[in-house]
């Protein structure tokens, strides 16, 4: 099967699922206790209705955005997730090359298994560094730094983990880091050859960029719950973000915020952008979506910060009532992650040109020609019936 044969996120995600063994397509595909949030992250934009005019000359359409300083062709943004070789063996290198291609913001975890100035030394390409507050403050300073060295154009600091969220299903299926081929999860291994062939092949798993200092996966393998429990600092506060803001001076985005009080006591402390997010549902069960936070974050704020809604992105539609409402960027995290599973790097490319593709006709049969004609007064509010 080819790339070009999937005509949607969805297919995506249906090949990934195919070429995973359970453990790792469950990592990608599972949220925190009853994944009521993860649900509600993509169920929440049927809040709204597009409001589409006609008439109008969409011969041209502009979908680039001003964001964090840069001026990107695009307004989705490839959200910092970890590990990506345990998806595919192209892992990081072959999201960001994909990202470069489709002039999309990359950022890079902390939990990557490629190192900062691997990816660094792929070419220029808009890029940030996503951080944790860790336990050993000098650690979080020394990756700073690299940052800087390394040309990294923004900061973004993740502040929803002080542990990690209730992941059931990864408890089922036995997921630990790096994969162990063996126990509940030896048939599923066995029925995927050709990922457990390239696992053989390539058996590096480590957590590139702090390897020199925390190398937790030393003593074998370990769940990922255990990891971050054991690494992330709980004693996190305000304070620390204003200690990185000093430490790194220049743009940061606060990923993980959830409330307009945050909202307001962050842009107070000088960050340059808001990622509403809840971590994709997979800590805290039962918040509400990042969608329903946008305008309230906008209305509360103004323009001084900027805005990337991060959570349930699976279609361009999406993406445009996230920007409709007051955001200035969105951020996809699965969706590439299903791509990157099912065929590597030309699956991310297949999964950014679907969601760009869409983007252009969307906007055309909306009748916007620009991302700045999407005003609030471009939706309607449903009045959906509560089960």
């Amino acid at each position: 099967m080819k790339p070009e044969a999937c005509h949607s996120i969805a297919d995506l995600r249906r090949v990934a699922r195919r070429r995973l063994p359970a453990p790792l397509f469950h990592y990608i595909d599972g949220g925190a206790d009853d994944e009521w949030t993860m649900g509600r992250n993509t169920a929440a934009f049927e809040r709204w209705a597009l409001d589409a005019r006609v008439l109008v000359d969409v011969s041209t359409i502009d979908h680039r955005v001003e964001l964090l300083g840069q001026t990107l062709g695009s307004p989705f943004v490839l959200s910092p997730t970890g590990m990506n070789r345990l998806f595919h063996h192209h892992k990081e290198p072959g999201v960001a090359r994909a990202a470069a291609e489709a002039g999309c913001l990359y950022s890079l975890s902390t939990m990557a298994t490629t190192s900062l100035e691997d990816i660094s030394a792929l070419g220029e390409a808009p890029r940030m560094f996503q951080v944790y507050i860790h336990r050993d403050r000098g650690l979080t300073r020394e990756l700073v730094q690299r940052c800087r060295d390394a040309g990294y154009q923004a900061l973004c600091l993740t502040v929803d983990t002080p542990l990690a969220g209730n992941r059931e299903r990864d408890k089922r299926t036995g997921m630990v880091m790096p994969p162990r081929l063996g126990g509940r999860s030896l048939l599923s291994f066995l029925m995927h050859p050709r990922w457990s062939w390239n696992y053989l092949r390539d058996p590096d798993f480590r957590l590139a960029n702090v390897i020199d200092r925390v190398d937790a996966l030393g003593g074998g393998a370990m769940s990922l719950i255990d990891y971050v429990n054991s690494q992330f600092d709980r004693s996190v506060t305000w304070p620390d973000l204003d200690w990185l803001l000093g430490e790194w001076n220049g743009p940061v985005v606060l990923k993980g915020v959830q409330s307009l009080p945050d909202a307001q006591q962050a842009a107070a402390l000088g960050v340059t952008a808001l990622m509403l997010s809840n971590h994709g549902g997979r800590q805290l069960d039962g918040v509400c979506a990042p969608v329903e936070l946008v305008a309230p974050v906008r209305d509360r704020l103004g323009d001084g910060v900027q805005i990337i809604c991060d959570g349930g992105i699976r279609r361009a539609t999406h993406a445009l009532k996230a920007l409709a409402l007051g955001a200035d960027a969105v951020s996809i995290g699965r969706a590439y992650l299903y791509g990157l599973a099912a065929f590597g790097q030309a699956g991310v490319v297949r999964a950014l040109d679907l969601l760009h593709t869409e983007l252009q006709r969307d906007m055309a049969l909306m009748g916007c020609r620009s991302l700045s004609e999407l005003t609030p007064d471009r939706l309607r509010t449903l009045e959906l019936e509560t089960p």
